[in-house]
Order: structure tokens, then sequence, then C-alpha cells
């Protein structure tokens, strides 16, 4: 039977699809091909009609991933920059945690371990949807001292991507929760505050000449007289 390329491509979406689902909550080394063609409704066979690999599979699902999450992550946020954008992004992201199940509508926390092991194509289709986020949000984020906008938004990111996985990794924890809360709370934080030194005491004053302060308290020398025989 032959089937029109509408057909065949809603087949594909489908496979994408379910691939996404698998790999968010499975990774990579739980979503076989199998368990991905039966959760599209489709069989084994089909797949190599569409992907060559179970790494294409992956590479596609990352950049479709990307892709779309990209426009929702920056939806609406034009207007808003420096630390309020910051803020705003990643209260969007950090959100996704369902902080009484653990799961999260995210797959990086899934498969942040299994790209680091993947094939260069599999890197290179993460690393075109992250320079994509990325190019897409820097704009919002005037320069920094010590920092260059796009700088900022990769440490953005890496911030947000890696506290999600800690969360999941502690989701039976109450840490999870203060993870992502300490995360936002980093990203728009203030100035250092200034520290009170406390006033040295009137007897570390006269000591001043020979002792510093932290350091064990010195004595001072005595003069022995010898006895005149």
């Amino acid at each position: 039977m032959r089937y029109t390329a509408e057909h065949k491509q809603a087949t594909h979406a489908r496979i994408l699809a379910a691939a996404e689902k698998l790999f968010r909550a499975e990774g990579f080394s739980g979503a076989s091909v199998e368990r991905v063609m039966r959760a599209a409704g489709l069989t084994v066979g089909g797949f190599y009609a569409h992907f060559a690999s179970k790494e294409a599979l992956l590479a596609e699902s990352l950049r479709a991933f990307m892709a779309v999450r990209k426009a929702r992550w920056l939806s609406g946020l034009q207007e808003s920059r420096g630390t309020e954008f910051l803020e705003r992004f990643a209260r969007r992201y950090l959100s996704q945690f369902d902080r009484t199940t653990g799961d999260t509508a995210c797959m990086m926390p899934s498969l942040l371990s299994d790209l680091t092991r993947a094939k260069p194509e599999v890197q290179a289709a993460f690393g075109q949807g992250l320079e994509e986020l990325v190019g897409g949000a820097q704009a919002q984020l005037p320069a920094r001292e010590g920092a260059t906008p796009r700088q900022q938004m990769l440490a953005t990111v890496a911030l947000c991507f890696g506290a999600m996985t800690l969360a999941r990794a502690t989701a039976s924890q109450p840490l999870a929760g203060e993870i992502l809360d300490a995360a936002r709370a980093l990203l728009i934080a203030g100035a250092p505050v200034a520290t009170v030194e406390k006033k040295a005491s009137p007897r570390t004053r006269r000591a001043g000449a020979f002792v510093k302060t932290g350091d064990a308290p010195a004595r001072r020398a005595r003069t022995v007289r010898k006895k005149p025989n």
C-alpha cells in the first residue's frame, strides 16, 4: 500500500512525539526502538522508513524539542531586559518541575548524561538548538562587567538545566525544591552584602604592636636578670 506524503509526515510526527515522551521519562537507553514504535501505535518494521538509526531519532528529537521549547521559553519576554528577563526565563523553565511527583516537561535532565557519550551528530543537533536559544535571548541582556550577553545567557541555561537535573535526582527530598529556589535566587541576586567589621577591644588595640587580628595571642618576652654570684 502506498501512503501519501501527508500520511508519512503525520506518522513521522507521531514517532517523534512518542520518542520525546520516552526520552524524557527513561533517557536514551530506556527508550528502545520497539518501545517508541509501540507507544506511537506502529510496528517496529516501519521505523527505518523514517530514521536511519536510534541516534538519528534522538538527533531529530532534540532539534524539534529545542525549537518548540525556545518559542515557549522566550514567548512574551521581548520587553524584559537584564535581571527581569533572567528572573522570568528561569521561573518559566524551573516551574516545569512538579514538586509533588518529580516529573518535568523538559528532556534535558534525563538526557544530559547520555549526550556526554553521544555521537558527534547528536551533540551537534543539541548544540544547534542551544545556540539558537542563546542567540534568541542574548539581545535582552545588556553587557555587564565581566560577562558578555552571550556568556550571561549560556550560564543561565547551564544553571537552569543543572538545577532541574539535581532536582530530579533529589525528587523525593525537600532539597529538590530548595535547589530550584536557590538557582532562581542566584540569577537575580544583587551586589554582595557589606559585612560589618567588629571593633577591636581595648586589649587588642593595646597589643596591636604585638598581635595581628586572627593570629594566636603573642606573649611579650620577659627579660630575666641573672642574680649576682
